[in-house]
């Protein structure tokens, strides 16, 4: 039998799967592992991996080609027999993403993605969970952008804290990446984030199967705050963020909780514009987005005109390589809680919490360098040190799986910064 290749990326033709190839070939090379690309199209294939080589010095017409169709069920598990780890780039995921998540289940293979879809993430753990523990294997959405500076950034604000943490408010900024086109982040992405408010109300049903046990009252309760409001640390009007970092988060805290007996962090994840003038445009055109998307013709208009309605940050042609080079992002973590540990994770404190902590994750080139480079890492470490994993296969969230691992550490050597801002 054919030895199995470390790590197959699957979709490299797509445009997160391009840029992904140079992160794969350069990290992959450091540790001395074997890797492979695949997708539906063999031509494909063959000239995006010559159009990269034209950037390095080195001979990769060695590197396995293997071609794979999502609806092609054999060929899909043929592929993924080939890898001890798939890094799946190809999506929307609520469309194609579970038949690569069956096909590994079922020929024993570990598998990250870069999902930033919440019912595609919650709906894989409810349907391959046991089977993925049978099988010893993990499968790992949110492993780009979506989620891990935020998932991992709370890990670490917690581990910083050295007490008990009660609540964290997350506030997300954005900032340049313009280019001639105005685009700053590719057409998939819009795509999903249709698809995925348009579903929003299958969320709560979804949630009942997967937890049907809730989790205990803790108090006091982070409360959201007004729709609009001014954030002293940032200097930004903020509004609820309306990306997968909360839901994915909830899910560690969760797994923490029942597995671990921590305390779990209450979240709530802000977007923060220094200008209120932007703030009040992003205000109207969220407002037309939410109305159209509740619409199929709406959803038409919105996948027709990206460009249009979303202020230019989307647009079919996706950014360029010195655009999303150029963008830097930070994410500012709030936290307030107790200095002092209680014996159980349950138990109450007498007192308002009394200390605070400020963390903040910054980097560079969130959508492309900051996702390829960190999902490349979550498949070296599946590699690397399943033994710090959690003890059996499963689906978990980025911050559930890692949590006893280095990838925090390897993060901050590659793609992100983690730093203590102040304590009190």
């Amino acid at each position: 039998m054919t030895e199995r290749l470390d790590i197959i990326l699957f979709g490299a033709t797509g445009y997160t799967g391009k840029y992904c190839i140079e992160y794969v070939h350069k990290l992959l090379k450091e540790k001395h592992h074997t890797w492979g690309i695949a997708g539906r199209s063999e031509e494909k294939l063959k000239q995006t991996l010559a159009e990269y080589q034209k950037s390095t010095d080195e001979d990769l017409s060695n590197i396995p080609i293997l071609v794979a169709d999502i609806k092609d069920e054999e060929a899909l598990k043929n592929m993924t027999a080939r890898a001890k780890v798939i890094i799946n780039c190809c999506g929307p995921y609520r469309f194609y993403g579970e038949s690569v998540v069956k096909a590994c289940v079922e020929t024993g293979t570990h598998h990250v993605d870069v999902s930033g879809e919440p019912q595609y993430m919650e709906q894989m753990q409810l349907n391959y969970h046991k089977a993925a523990q049978e099988k010893g294997i993990y499968i790992i959405s949110a492993c780009g952008f979506d989620s891990i500076p935020c998932d991992l950034g709370l890990l670490y604000t917690a581990q910083q804290f050295e007490g008990t943490l009660n609540s964290v408010e997350v506030y997300f900024q954005l900032q340049g990446g313009s280019n001639s086109s105005g685009a700053s982040i590719n057409y998939g992405t819009w795509e999903s984030l249709i698809h995925s408010l348009t579903h929003a109300n299958e969320l709560r049903d979804l949630r009942r199967k997967l937890y049907p046990t809730p989790l205990p009252n803790f108090s006091p309760k982070l409360k959201p705050r007004a729709s609009v409001h001014k954030c002293d640390l940032t200097d930004t009007w903020n509004v609820p963020f309306m990306g997968a970092d909360r839901s994915v988060v909830v899910r560690t805290q969760r797994y923490l909780f029942e597995q671990k007996k921590l305390r779990p962090v209450q979240i709530q994840v802000y977007m923060g514009l220094k200008s209120i003038f932007s703030l009040i445009a992003l205000m109207i055109f969220g407002g037309i987005f939410q109305l159209l998307v509740k619409y199929e013709f709406g959803r038409k208009l919105l996948l027709d005109h990206p460009k249009i309605f979303s202020m230019g940050f989307f647009s079919h042609e996706g950014p360029s390589r010195q655009s999303t080079q150029s963008t830097s992002f930070a994410l500012t973590f709030r936290g307030k809680g107790w200095k002092e540990k209680l014996s159980e994770p349950e138990d109450s404190y007498d007192t308002p919490p009394s200390d605070s902590i400020v963390c903040k994750v910054s980097g560079y080139d969130p959508g492309y360098g900051v996702t390829c480079s960190a999902v490349t890492l979550a498949a070296i470490v599946i590699l690397e040190e399943t033994d710090k994993l959690p003890q059996s296969g499963g689906v978990y969230s980025p911050g559930a799986a890692f949590y006893d691992t280095s990838l925090l550490n390897k993060l901050q050597n590659h793609c992100l910064a983690f730093e203590v801002i102040k304590k009190d």
